[in-house]
């Protein structure tokens, strides 16, 4: 009685270790995500009441817009003012990344502030995939903080580095001074790039988030074998994929139209003033404009990946659908055993009673009955179904219609070229002597 009980009492705590576990790394999400909203809460995209909101834009205008343009006003008081003639070609560039930044910040705050941080990153939809992702969860999460730091670094290396060599050819007052600057300009320039790459990985890290739902999905083609299991699955990812479309079509839009036409704003003042723009008086374009392709980088890699995936399901779906209808017999017939069981049996009872001898049943093949080929038909027809649905509703990330794939990103490519080829014949004039 005694080893009855002890045996139990190791049953019950084999059932209740995986709990723990389960409970450990839920534990391990929240403070994760509790960390994110943190973070973000620091840079100002938590507004949920009208101080944050107040104090999160009072703070941008000061340090993002009001401190360079102080800064790039005193710094024309040098003594080689001859690099400075130029002086609105700084002051363009801090309004174009001041601008991107307020973008980011005003859309991300507006979801954040609707939906907060578990919902905004669908971490706790639907009952269960917080329990069976959460390691996974954890994961992208931390490639998204390493990721924010090995795309800002160098672009933080190449502002002081420029910063610097401002401050050793343009001299002030006083090393104090020229100090001061540089440490200003670095400091407004950091937390306006911050915010930028900050919002544009939030976005890479809702889209990583929903393709460890489509590796999951690829897999519950190989254990499961009913097809509305895979229509519902797949209509909530795509239902997922709208609502992350939705969320951040107008943030999308915005930075590629600021970009573009900072790109073209600033493109037209250098090709006016080329031979006045160095690398001091314009070098903030050049690291600017790197930190913003970065962005623009991260945001389309991350749309094209999940759209790419989603689109990918097809292509399972087909070879899952060959496979099923294209076996060998025995794993057909192995297929639709369970099913057909009673058939079998009473086809093999006519197979012994019909049969004259032993040879005369052996060579005997029998039709199959109708029962098998209704069965066999019904499901073959479920299977095509399911694939002509996957094949008409792809899935992605789409902009008003406009799936971001591979064919929309080599489109904006071409056209942003076509765009400077055509900026560069208005402006660019080569004069030749007789």
């Amino acid at each position: 009685m005694s080893d009855h009980h002890l045996q139990l009492e190791l049953e019950q705590e084999q059932e209740q270790q995986p709990l723990l576990i389960k409970s450990e790394d839920e534990g391990d999400l929240d403070g994760c995500l509790q960390q994110l909203d943190l973070y973000l809460l620091l840079l100002g995209f938590n507004q949920s009441s009208y101080i944050r909101f107040a104090i999160s834009w009072v703070t941008f205008l000061m340090i993002g817009v009001v401190l360079p343009v102080v800064v790039l006003l005193m710094i024309t008081n040098c003594l080689k003012c001859d690099l400075y003639q130029v002086q609105g070609f700084e002051l363009v560039v801090v309004s174009s990344h001041a601008s991107l930044a307020a973008s980011a910040l005003l859309c991300l705050s507006h979801n954040l502030r609707k939906y907060g941080i578990r919902k905004f990153l669908f971490v706790d939809q639907y009952h269960g995939h917080v329990q069976r992702f959460s390691n996974q969860y954890l994961h992208k999460i931390s490639e998204s903080k390493r990721a924010l730091l090995l795309w800002f670094l160098p672009c933080l290396i190449l502002k002081l580095v420029r910063e610097v060599i401002r401050m050793m050819y343009i001299q002030h007052e006083s090393w104090w001074q020229s100090c001061g600057i540089l440490v200003t300009l670095t400091f407004s320039w950091t937390y306006v790039t911050i915010i930028f790459l900050s919002s544009c990985l939030v976005f890479h890290l809702v889209c990583n988030l929903q393709i460890i739902h489509f590796d999951d999905y690829g897999n519950l083609l190989e254990r499961e074998t009913d097809v509305l299991v895979f229509i519902e699955e797949h209509a909530r990812l795509r239902h997922h994929l709208s609502k992350i479309s939705h969320r951040f079509r107008i943030y999308l839009l915005l930075v590629f139209i600021l970009v573009t036409s900072s790109q073209f704003a600033t493109l037209f003042q250098i090709t006016e003033f080329r031979d006045k723009v160095t690398f001091i008086n314009g070098g903030d374009f050049a690291v600017s404009s790197i930190a913003q392709v970065v962005g623009i980088i991260l945001c389309l890699n991350a749309a094209a990946k999940i759209s790419h995936r989603a689109q990918g399901i097809a292509s399972l779906a087909s070879r899952w659908h060959a496979f099923a209808s294209c076996g060998p017999d025995d794993a057909s017939q192995m297929r639709f055993s369970n099913r057909n069981a009673s058939f079998d049996a009473a086809h093999t009872l006519l197979r012994s009673v019909s049969s004259e001898s032993d040879m005369e049943a052996m060579n005997y093949i029998p039709f199959p009955t109708n029962a098998q080929l209704t069965s066999y038909l019904a499901s073959y027809h479920r299977r095509q179904a399911f694939l002509m649905y996957l094949q008409n509703n792809p899935g992605g990330i789409t902009l008003y219609g406009w799936t971001v794939d591979r064919g929309l990103i080599n489109t904006i490519f071409f056209i942003e070229l076509s765009l400077v080829l055509f900026v560069f014949g208005r402006t660019t004039v080569f004069t030749t002597t007789n």
